[in-house]
């Protein structure tokens, strides 16, 4: 067991553990290793994610500092590692013995040179025989990583790898909340948008010892959905455009098709295309405000501009002309006669026409009210229970 360090920790080794016991000493022993290689006073904090068996104390005669953290999750497991960690280097990996500790002087030797943030690679180093499962090496990561790289512009190897480093500001400033796997791509993105001087190193991946706690479809799925939700524009800005250029710009070509079975019905269904596209343009608005103020790091001037400008009262106005266009279209075509809109032609486009614009200005209306909510901040007497809208527009008052 190694004594309590006497001055400041420099280096701090965090583990999760969930039923590590054939493996957590070893990976304890070798992480003190790797801390006397380096020359630093250090600390081994295992976070044990509630163990069945004799891990605890398995970590406990190998010389760890074991938290325990009750709700599970590796990332659970994780943030409460890093709330008792002391170092001002950070050290992150499996207890499963598939990551060799006592590498941790190459590790960190970026860090000593001036970056934040060090990635180790298992894809620029080398992976072990039976250490990753076919389909985890080729597809699983990389489809993932390959998909955070596309999202948010990266050139990462390995986004989903265990063994990583980090300084305490740069963690505090990563403000990490995951509570699953999805915590490795969270590090990843925020140390990217928080401009991170980040450094890549190859690593060996060996074959872990015991069972595996990874549930492959269960565990990508909450990889790909967070980074999904932290795409607002990939996941509805885009696609909604798309929907409703195609519905719109496909009403306007058959505008006056007539005599075909089925133009009445390509007509409708171009006009829903329209209003779902619109829609979820409207969902990829209120998910940029929200990470505006949610993931700070996440805003940008677009986020900015859109909180800037629509404001309820434009919203509301907005919306009422287009209501107020449909209903007008419709009233015209219904003062024309009804028997028309059967033949599928220009009355029949008109008053498709209306009811979208109807029904777009009426959805307006209620995303400026929903658009406005999300413009709540706690202000001063947000100690009382009371909250208040502070908008930058200068029609805020007319809020309050």
């Amino acid at each position: 067991m190694s004594p309590e360090p006497a001055g400041p920790v420099e280096l701090s080794v965090v583990m999760p553990c969930l039923d590590e016991e054939a493996s957590v000493g070893i990976c304890v022993r070798k992480a003190w290793e790797g801390i006397r290689s380096a020359g630093l006073t250090g600390e081994v904090i295992v976070a044990d994610n509630g163990s069945a068996d004799r891990s605890v104390a398995v970590a406990e005669a190998a010389g760890a500092l074991v938290v325990h953290q009750p709700r599970r999750g590796y990332g659970n497991a994780y943030l409460k590692g890093f709330s008792v960690a002391r170092g001002r280097i950070i050290v992150m990996g499996d207890s499963d013995d598939s990551y060799d500790f006592t590498t941790i002087p190459e590790l960190i030797r970026p860090i000593e040179d001036g970056y934040d943030y060090v990635l180790g690679s298992r894809f620029s180093g080398h992976i072990r025989p039976e250490a990753m499962s076919w389909s985890h090496r080729r597809i699983g990561n990389p489809v993932l990583t390959t998909t955070l790289n596309l999202l948010f512009g990266l050139r990462v190897s390995d986004a989903h790898s265990g063994y990583r480093a980090l300084t305490r500001p740069a963690l505090d400033q990563l403000a990490l909340r995951s509570e699953g796997m999805e915590l490795a791509s969270e590090i990843v993105v925020k140390a990217a948008r928080a401009r991170l001087r980040t450094a890549e190193i190859p690593i060996t991946y060996h074959p872990r010892i015991g069972e595996s706690k990874l549930e492959s479809f269960r565990d990508g799925w909450r990889h790909l959905r967070y980074l999904l939700l932290l795409s607002p524009d990939y996941l509805f800005v885009f696609p909604g455009m798309a929907f409703a250029m195609v519905g719109l710009l496909g009403q306007l070509l058959l505008l006056a098709v007539a005599g075909d079975p089925y133009a009445l019905f390509e007509k409708i269904m171009l006009a829903l295309a329209a209003v779902a596209g619109s829609q979820l343009v409207a969902l990829g608005l209120f998910a940029k405000v929200y990470m505006l103020h949610a993931e700070p790091g996440f805003g940008n001037r677009a986020a900015h501009w859109i909180e800037r400008t629509f404001t309820l009262q434009r919203g509301l106005l907005t919306g009422s002309g287009l209501a107020v266009l449909g209903l007008v279209l419709l009233v015209t075509q219904f003062m024309s006669g009804i028997g028309a809109l059967t033949l599928g032609g220009l009355g029949a486009s008109l008053t498709i026409l209306g009811l979208t614009s109807l029904v777009l200005g009426g959805a307006l209306c209620f995303n400026a009210f929903f658009l406005s909510l999300l413009s709540l901040r706690p202000s001063a007497r947000a100690a009382a229970g009371t909250y208040v809208f502070e908008q930058p527009d200068a029609d805020a008052s007319l809020l309050t």
